[in-house]
């Protein structure tokens, strides 16, 4: 069987749930010797498949964010409950922001012992393309109760300066 996208595993959906969809689709005549085989075939693979634990081999997760504008400042958070700040990594440049982490699972029990397993565990990332340039000199990262937030200062393009000419002229 594939193995579930990420997105398959946060939501719990997956292919045969589409399946499903078509086959209560209201053309459908139930009973068709057809589609119950479909169904059975589904019923096996699922009790075939193990959650895949191994995270060092599996894909980085996407990092949902907001993010938004003010008149001189572009602001992204994030939750980012359960990683360290320290275990953070922040890549910024003039128009780009890269976020990547990963949430260590801490396992009492043992797969079998769960109800629910919806909790996003492992390696994660997401870049995002800036609506502007940004001053990354001035740019700050701040995490509280698990949101972070990043400020990160709008380059002043009307901005202008006068610059004196300085001359070598008079000295030896």
């Amino acid at each position: 069987m594939k193995k579930p996208s990420f997105l398959e595993r946060l939501t719990g959906s997956s292919q045969s749930d589409q399946d499903y969809d078509r086959i209560l689709d209201e053309d459908h005549q139930f009973g068709d010797e057809e589609e119950l085989q479909e169904g059975e075939e589904y019923q096996e693979e699922e009790q075939d498949w193990e959650p895949d634990t191994d995270y060092e081999n599996q894909q980085d997760g996407e990092l949902p964010v907001d993010m938004y504008q003010t008149d001189d400042t572009i602001v992204i958070r994030a939750l980012v409950a359960g990683v360290s700040p320290a275990e953070l990594d922040i890549s910024i440049t003039r128009d780009m922001v890269t976020l990547r982490g990963i949430r260590e699972e801490i396992q009492e029990v043992h797969d079998d012992g769960y109800y629910h397993r919806e909790l996003f565990w492992g390696s994660f990332s997401r870049t995002l393309v800036l609506p502007e340039e940004v001053a990354i000199d001035e740019a700050e990262a701040q995490e509280k109760h698990g949101m972070l937030e990043i400020r990160l200062p709008k380059l002043d393009k009307h901005r202008s300066t006068q610059l004196k000419v300085r001359t070598n002229a008079g000295h030896k």
